[in-house]
């Protein structure tokens, strides 16, 4: 065998190197293999959402790995690479996973990744004894175990651990903890990343309500709470300007002066100043965060709109939930988050009957951009439009609009928030 001269090796390089080029083009999917938490989160283009896939009044009924399958091809269609979840007790998020890795397998250019919850309670939540908010749940060990189990099995999945959903807040009264259970666990997370039990890129954080991360009342600033800040690798924040038409109106209504307009025009003012109220928030917690000279990233891993409301923001109510403001709410939220690039998980996908059971037309119900049937809400009418879903089923329904695609049946059912001096005399 004649040994390779020196020109006929560059060349060969060359022809290499232009190959493999040549077929990353065919196939960009391939530059985002195994992507970290931190590009991921940097990646304007790619979207989030939280996702449940629910699809009946009890979670005892699980999503079948076909069902989620069908959801995710769904999702992956509309551009959403991250999904957030909310615990691993339930066999849910696992299952979640098991289809995400054998779509991925199945279709090379199928890309999903996970921020896993783990759900963290107080001692006695959600039994009848008193309950302790300074001490964890018993569960809080299995839930961060399990988790840390999901996330060494699906390593190019799982890329964020999320240590408690609203678990901080003090509204959330049937099982909040003090800060110091959240720092308990997020330092054990990082303890195992330094000790080489789980992956060094995988990010912890906890995801919680603006105001328990600082942006709030001063009860909530505490040295306990200063130590998580500096523990996580980033803050996840919650933000609801919907609720807040109820809870804290200030920003919600009309103004005298914009009357004069079309009601389409008074509502494109109405929801930019609830978008301005949700950019409140969030820097809120950046200027706490600041004060404490910390530099993080603060990225929103919950805010949404619902789409229904028999009460407090429906019709006897502020008057803020229906289709058209949520896909005014979801466009200019997204549009803000891209242009920032702060990745925004947007709640939700599907609508989830067991969230409020008792109460069919209950708001909680009604978050998602689809309905539980596959229906496009008005939000994405214009991606039905594209053909982005063709093909598509939820069940055995196909993807179609709601109101059966009809703008002028849907307005007939868009209220008009009230006129701000209205407002104010009320409250």
């Amino acid at each position: 065998m004649k040994p390779v001269t020196p020109v006929l090796l560059v060349i060969s390089l060359v022809l290499l190197a232009s190959c493999q080029s040549s077929q990353k083009e065919k196939n960009p999917m391939q530059n985002n293999r195994n992507l970290t938490a931190k590009e991921i989160l940097n990646k304007p283009e790619f979207l989030a959402i939280s996702y449940g896939g629910y699809r009946k009044e009890s979670r005892e009924e699980q999503p079948t790995i076909k069902q989620l399958k069908e959801d995710l091809k769904i999702l992956h269609a509309m551009d959403i690479r991250i999904l957030r979840t909310y615990n691993v007790r339930l066999p849910h998020a696992a299952n979640i996973l098991k289809a995400i890795d054998e779509l991925k397998k199945a279709n090379p250019e199928f890309e999903m990744y996970m921020m896993l919850g783990a759900w963290i309670d107080c001692k006695n939540a959600w039994t009848e004894m008193p309950l302790n908010h300074n001490e964890g749940s018993e569960h809080n060990a299995i839930e961060i175990d399990r988790a840390v189990e999901l996330a060494n099995q699906y390593p190019d999945i799982v890329k964020i651990i999320a240590v408690g959903n609203e678990a901080m807040v003090k509204w959330a009264s049937a099982y909040f903890v003090q800060p110091h259970i959240i720092l308990k666990w997020v330092k054990h997370l990082q303890d195992l990343k330094q000790e080489g039990e789980i992956d060094k890129d995988l990010w912890i954080t906890s995801s919680d309500n603006f105001a328990s991360w600082g942006g709030g009342e001063h009860e909530y600033h505490t040295p306990e709470l200063n130590e998580l800040i500096k523990a996580v690798d980033y803050l996840s924040i919650h933000t609801y300007p919907m609720h807040d038409t109820h809870y804290n109106p200030v920003f919600w209504g009309v103004l005298p002066k914009e009357k004069k307009l079309s009601n389409t025009k008074q509502l494109d003012k109405v929801m930019t100043r609830s978008l301005s109220y949700a950019v409140s928030q969030y820097d809120s917690v950046v200027s706490y965060m600041q004060t404490l000279e910390v530099k993080k990233p603060v990225h929103i891993g919950e805010t949404g709109w619902a789409s229904v409301s028999a009460g407090y923001y429906g019709e006897n109510g502020s008057k803020a939930s229906d289709e058209y403001k949520q896909a005014l709410y979801y466009n200019k939220m997204r549009e803000w988050a891209s242009k920032n690039k702060i990745k925004c998980f947007y709640f939700e996908a599907f609508d989830e009957p067991w969230k409020d059971e008792h109460n069919p037309k209950g708001s909680e119900n009604f978050f998602g951009l689809f309905t539980v049937d596959g229906n496009a809400k008005y939000v994405l009418w214009d991606e039905l439009d594209k053909g982005i879903f063709k093909g598509f089923k939820r069940g055995k329904n196909k993807m179609t609009k709601t109101y059966n695609g009809n703008l002028e049946d849907l307005l007939l059912d868009v209220q008009m928030p009230p006129v701000k001096n209205e407002i104010m005399l009320n409250h």
